[in-house]
């Protein structure tokens, strides 16, 4: 299977799996998305995710969470940078997200951070998507 954004594919697993109210979801490991599910889980936007191996491949296991009533902590994620269109933004034009319900993903030159902590740092870089 030739993914040309396993970004936008995991988001994509992640909501579909929300929708469905699955406890958790295997995607294909890279860097990129355990760094995405580590900020998550600072967020408190899932409950855990581990490194786990599945028929000799690298699997991420992600754990979701679910609030008293059943709700999803995620209401909704979104890709902002693709592959075929990106989106550099300067530690200026960070915004924030649902007026500061949700949060952004960056990738700066200091690593995978939150539009927040990008901010604080005052670097820009690549906006991955939003959560909120």
């Amino acid at each position: 299977m030739n993914l040309t954004d396993p970004v936008a594919d995991f988001l994509t697993r992640i909501r579909n799996s929300i929708r469905a109210r699955h406890q958790k979801l295997d995607v294909p490991a890279s860097k990129l998305k355990a760094e995405i599910a580590r900020i998550l889980k600072e967020e408190g936007y899932i409950a855990n995710y581990k490194a786990a191996e599945e028929d000799g491949h690298p699997v991420l296991r992600v754990y979701l969470k679910y609030g008293n009533n059943n709700e999803a902590a995620i209401r909704d994620l979104q890709r902002i940078s693709r592959p075929g269109c990106r989106v550099y933004i300067g530690r200026d034009e960070i915004k924030r997200v649902q007026g500061g319900l949700g949060i952004s993903i960056l990738t700066t030159p200091r690593g995978v951070m939150t539009g927040r902590q990008a901010r604080r740092e005052g670097v820009g870089g690549e906006l991955l998507c939003e959560v909120w």
